[in-house]
């Protein structure tokens, strides 16, 4: 039994550790706020941080203002209202950031946690130095530094996952019950917050744990009872967390949301992405996520890799204590037990297509917990390797030529090391921080919203908020300085807030920030008038060369009205008068032509711009409008221009400013003064 006291040996190796877990946090602090100041691609990140408000606020439940426009990103709708598919854990601790002072101080504490008890459990098994080399390359390793960076479960569970084996560790070596207690407390938590990760992280433990009751039952029992009853209160916790929100114990919240979207083969289905997820497949998936673990996102690639194969095999070779293969054993049940989850799957995007879905972006991070053993026999390894190629020197070598050597040898791995790290590092973050610029062009006009007002947002993916707009949240009281709602029912929005201003956000091109998309957005101020006759006056810029413009108006039933002019003083202007009945296109010639009014949906104009040989472009205006008794009214027109007819209609927000010069669009909606 190694001696729990720290020797004046170890000293300055626990303050070297201590450095690395202090600058390990700060990297995390660094990467959380410059690379991803907006959240990432995963949206997932939305849903914690909205549901560690409503934590904060006392709330399990949302209650939204009205039915179909304030559903977040992965919520279900209950009697009681609107609540998260995920378990509390994870949320809850980013909640402690914020009430240190901001949500990310919740992700430098669990960055530097994590790198803390590596480098304990570590040296619980090994020893101090190892515990200190497993910590480095921890820290070094892309998985952790953008994982541990953004609002996701994987790392806080894993530092609750370390918890529990740093607790039990020691308690097997000190039969401290305290400790016992904690460990059992730790896994209870990680079950709660992660049930499948929990339990492929403790299997090895358990079965360590059986071991040691056959083996020395009287010493073990009481200490592996404090961690079982502490383990079984967070399995209780978990259950009667689920009956209350799903009403039912054994329903756990994501199945809820999804029934199929669960762990096991056949038919799996998360919305509208399904498949036939098969053993054969299963094992495809595994490889290729496992592979991209060891190449690209551990320190090292695979250097690191074959640092701690070697570990492995040197413990192997000489009789290895239960404690070192229960540490192994964790590659076995994290590796092979992941398998049975098709979210690996989902993981990769298109198979055969190197660099999609969220592996390219994120790693393979439901595999986090693969970390530590890696680390702890990486270390092992370096430092096995290093003795035998000292001994191997010194017995061919003089001993200055063998420590020249040996330091020349180590200099080189070092090197080799560091800089596969830092092209790994390099490649990773840079490829999240393109995305970020995509975001930075993308949010610019909500980076200070706008006050005492209410933003409408595109359906983007369909009726979800924060799903792609993650920063964009609300207040769990749906009250907070800017409220966000879906824009598919703006008046009855505008009628719930009625003292508040009504904005509009749109953006320019199609939803992929990976490839540079939208190229800008803007918020546009909204005003929503009323009367028994509506004019809305448009005038619409005309580049140079422009030869020609058609105005088309909409109607019921498929009609249509046209006005045909040719552009004057780079701009061509018209008026759409609305009543009870007709939709009256009005020429700048003073020429007007009507069709019946459509019973219900918006007033679309559209004007093609022509150039010669048949080239152009379109701008689009499309007018909300409805009948309220024997009245009309409208809010200010959605505005796009486009040079692909394909993007015009959601995908072609008209930005001021951008694009060629002569572009712009000027509308004024009034009631008619007439009546």
């Amino acid at each position: 039994m190694r001696d729990p006291r720290v020797t004046l040996r170890e000293r300055p190796v626990l303050a070297a550790t201590v450095a690395v877990v202090v600058l390990g946090a700060i990297g995390v602090w660094v990467v959380a706020n410059t690379v991803f100041p907006y959240h990432s691609l995963n949206h997932d990140e939305g849903v914690y941080l909205q549901q560690a408000a409503m934590l904060l606020d006392g709330k399990v439940w949302l209650q939204p203002p009205i039915d179909g426009l304030f559903r977040p990103w992965f919520f279900i709708e209950s009697e009681n209202g609107l609540y998260s598919k995920y378990a509390p854990v994870p949320a809850a601790m980013f909640a402690v950031g914020e009430l240190l002072g901001g949500y990310r101080l919740a992700l430098v504490g669990i960055g530097g946690g994590i790198l803390l008890l590596t480098a304990a459990v570590v040296r619980e098994v090994f020893d101090a130095r190892a515990g200190l080399l497993a910590a480095i390359f921890v820290g070094l390793s892309p998985l952790f530094v953008i994982d541990a960076s953004v609002f996701l479960p994987y790392a806080p569970t894993t530092l609750l996952n370390l918890a529990f084996a740093y607790g039990y560790l020691r308690a097997d070596r000190t039969g401290s019950l305290r400790s016992g207690a904690a460990a059992g407390a730790a896994i209870g938590l990680a079950f709660f917050a992660r049930p499948f990760t929990a339990v492929l992280f403790a299997t090895p433990f358990i079965v360590h744990a059986l071991w040691t009751l056959y083996q020395k039952p009287r010493d073990a029992f009481p200490r592996q009872a404090a961690t079982a009853v502490l383990g079984l209160a967070g399995v209780t916790i978990t259950l009667g967390y689920n009956a209350v929100v799903t009403g039912s114990p054994l329903v756990f919240p994501y199945q809820e949301f999804a029934p199929l979207d669960g762990l096991g083969f056949g038919q799996r289905r998360l919305l509208d992405h399904e498949l036939v997820y098969t053993p054969r497949l299963a094992l495809e998936v595994s490889r290729k996520v496992l592979w991209s673990l060891y190449t690209s996102w551990v320190a090292g690639g695979l250097f690191g890799t074959a640092l701690a194969a070697g570990g492995v095999l040197a413990v192997l070779r000489r009789r290895p204590s239960p404690r070192k293969l229960t540490l192994a054993g964790v590659f076995l049940s994290v590796g092979v037990g992941n398998a049975y989850f098709w979210g690996n799957y989902n993981i990769l995007g298109v198979l055969d297509r190197p660099g999609d879905g969220f592996i390219a972006t994120h790693g393979p991070y439901y595999h986090f917990d693969l970390l530590l053993p890696t680390a702890a026999f990486a270390a092992v390894g370096a430092l096995y390797g290093g003795r035998w190629l000292h001994s191997l020197l010194e017995s061919r070598l003089s001993v200055p030529r063998a420590r020249t050597a040996l330091l020349v040898v180590l200099v080189l791995s070092g090197g080799i090391f560091a800089g596969v790290t830092a092209v790994s590092l390099d490649e990773r973050l840079g490829r999240n921080a393109e995305i970020t610029d995509t975001y930075e062009d993308t949010y610019e006009p909500v980076e200070n919203p706008p006050t005492d007002a209410v933003v409408l947002l595109p359906d983007t993916y369909g009726g979800w908020l924060n799903h792609p707009f993650q920063p964009l949240r609300n207040d769990p009281g749906f009250d907070g300085e800017t409220v966000y709602a879906l824009h598919d029912q703006p008046f009855a929005v505008a009628e719930e807030y009625p003292d508040r201003d009504l904005y509009r956000y749109a953006f320019r091109g199609f939803w992929n920030p990976p490839d540079g998309s939208p190229q800008a957005a803007r918020v546009q101020p909204v005003t929503v008038v009323r009367g028994e006759q509506l004019s809305l006056d448009t005038t619409l810029g005309t580049p140079a060369g422009a030869t020609s413009v058609t105005v088309r108006l909409s109607g019921a039933d498929g009609t249509s009205t046209y006005y045909g002019a040719t552009p004057t003083d780079g701009s061509v202007s018209f008026t759409v008068d609305v009543t009870d009945d007709t939709l009256t296109l009005v020429g700048a010639d003073g020429r007007t032509d009507s069709v019946v009014r459509p019973d219900d949906g918006p007033v679309v104009a559209t004007a093609f711009i022509d150039y010669p040989g048949g080239t152009g472009f379109t701008y689009r205006v499309e007018m909300p409008v409805e009948r309220v008794g024997g009245e009309t009214r409208a809010l200010s027109p959605e505005l796009e221009w486009c040079r692909d007819a394909r993007a015009c209609d959601g995908a072609a927000a008209y930005v001021p400013g951008h694009g060629p010069e002569g572009i712009f669009v000027e509308t004024a909606l009034d009631a008619d003064p007439n009546t």
